[in-house]
């Protein structure tokens, strides 16, 4: 079934940061969405994100060889396949029944300290229980200065769903 959301790529091109729209069909699959990651330009350490029916985002990102993943919300694993995949490649457990009241980020938290965002910053944002997914991406790229970039490449996303 075809998940609905946005998916964004985000790398350097001569030096400036660009974001550009994914096709929708990285939101069903771990693999594809790491293909598009490398085949984004390696300077820099580009990313991609998918951001899941306002309920969850992953990000990826790519530092020469490694991969570093982050999952906003491990409990989207039980109703998510692409949560699921990520739970699988990072060897974490799905949650437990008492625990699918909370919510909890998993991954390289430390993702963009590179760009200025710390790993106890961005705990911060994804511990925000009052904040929809849309709302801690936008605080994320503002965060790391790629807030224009971000919003144009969100509108291009949008208006091609249309």
């Amino acid at each position: 079934m075809a998940q609905r959301g946005f998916a964004l790529a985000s790398f350097r091109d001569g030096g400036l940061w660009r974001c550009e729209p994914l096709p929708p069909s990285v939101l069903d699959d771990l693999g594809v969405l790491l293909s598009a990651l490398r085949g984004q330009p390696p300077e820099g350490g580009p990313f991609v994100l998918a951001s899941v029916d306002d309920e969850f985002f992953l990000m990826a990102r790519s530092h020469g060889g490694r991969i570093d993943l982050v999952l906003s919300d491990l409990t989207a694993a039980v109703e998510f396949p692409l949560a699921a995949q990520v739970l699988d490649r990072l060897g974490e457990d799905p949650p437990e029944e008492d625990e699918l009241d909370e919510v909890w980020p998993i991954g390289e938290l430390d993702l963009f300290a590179d760009l200025g965002l710390a790993e106890d910053e961005m705990e911060g944002i994804l511990d925000d229980l009052d904040a929809y997914p849309d709302e801690m991406l936008e605080t994320i790229f503002d965060r790391i200065g790629l807030t224009e970039q971000y919003g144009r490449a969100l509108s291009l996303s949008r208006a091609g769903q249309r």
